[in-house]
């Protein structure tokens, strides 16, 4: 799978040791930076190119990873096309795909562990959209308003 990782000062360590192992996994991995620690870089300017990617088809899936995760969301959500969710629990991180379609996977990596963000990101890569009718109208319906006007 073709993977998009992207994180701040708050999530480097994270996401470097994340990409070492969808590596090892086998996986196609992009790095959208940063490219090291700087504890003044700003996660929007990791967070959107990886968005776009994700948006583009460029990228099948995404993890955006900051101190709690919340700002990635909040960057990732800002793009047309990207449906991302702050995870930290197992149910989620394969429902999310299964039911919204999920395609980019939020991390704090002040609220998880190595370890915990590991088995969140294996269990949201595994998943699969499943594709329901209702799940299709709703994300119909986010799809329109994301055509909307501004404030509409």
């Amino acid at each position: 799978m073709r993977i998009g990782l992207a994180a701040d000062h708050g999530g480097f360590v994270l996401k470097e040791g994340l990409g070492a192992a969808l590596r090892e996994k086998g996986h196609q991995v992009a790095d959208f930076g940063a490219a090291g620690l700087d504890i003044a870089d700003d996660y929007p300017d990791y967070v959107i190119p990886l968005a776009r990617a994700v948006a583009r088809g460029e990228i099948e899936r995404g993890i955006a990873i900051c101190s709690s995760g919340v700002g990635a969301s909040i960057a990732a959500n800002k793009v047309a096309g990207v449906r991302a969710a702050l995870i930290h629990d197992d149910f989620s991180a394969a429902q999310g795909v299964e039911d919204d379609d999920l395609n980019v996977i939020c991390l704090g990596s002040r609220v998880v562990d190595y370890q915990r963000a590991l088995l969140l990101v294996t269990r949201f890569l595994a998943a699969r959209f499943s594709g329901a009718d209702r799940h299709l109208r709703r994300l119909a319906k986010i799809a329109l308003l994301e055509r909307e006007e501004p404030g509409a």
